[in-house]
Parts: C-alpha cells; structure tokens; sequence
C-alpha cells in the first residue's frame, strides 16, 4: 500500500511559477512510476507528466517547455515545478503511483488545487 500527499498548491498571477510535491509513503516508492494529473470543472481528468523508476519523463503537449517533473527516492517525493502559468493550467492537481508491471495507476492522493489569476 502507498499513501500520497500532495502539497503546494496556491493562487498564482498568469505567468507565475509553483511549485508541487507529492510524498508518498512506503519503501518501493523507488520502483513506482508516478504521475501528476489534474482535472479542472466540467473537463475530464489528464496526465500531466510522467516519470519512470529510472527518470524517463514526459509530458502532455499543452505542458511542454513549461512544467518540469522530477523525483527524489531518497526522500519517496516527486515534484512538478510549474513555470510560465496560465489561466487553463487550473485544476485540482493530482499525484499517482503504479506498481511495477501494473496497467493502471493504482494509487492517488488527495489533490492539491492550483488557481491561476489573469
């Protein structure tokens, strides 16, 4: 079982920059691949970014060149530093683990909302 918080979310004016951070409980964290998602109102959720147990990234288009995901195993944290924010970046954020050979993302944190101001 893994437990995930996220944490950092905020009011941000258009063009600002936040920082998220996801801990997540538990010693295999190293061997997860996580995600950060976000679902704003009235849309469905999507993936963000994702990052591997050995650092391979990616990211949805809309994000690209803007948001940077990363992982730290010794602390069991992963982060989605958010630069150059827009209005339609808010949503509530997010994070996910999925085990090892799993299809899915099997487990999810509460959310964290991110408000971007015009």
């Amino acid at each position: 079982q893994v437990q995930l918080v996220e944490s950092g979310g905020g009011l941000v004016q258009a063009g600002g920059s936040l920082r998220l951070s996801c801990a997540a409980s538990g010693r295999t964290f190293r061997s997860y691949v996580m995600g950060w998602f976000r679902q704003a109102p009235g849309k469905q959720r999507e993936l963000v970014a994702g990052v591997t147990s050995v650092g391979s990234t990616n990211y949805a288009d809309s994000v690209k060149g803007r948001f940077t995901i990363s992982r730290d195993n010794a602390k069991n944290t992963m982060y989605l530093q958010m630069n150059s924010l827009k209005p339609e970046d808010a949503a509530v954020y997010y994070c996910a683990a999925k085990a090892p050979f799993s299809v899915s993302y099997d487990y999810w944190g509460q959310g964290t909302q991110v408000t971007v101001s015009s």
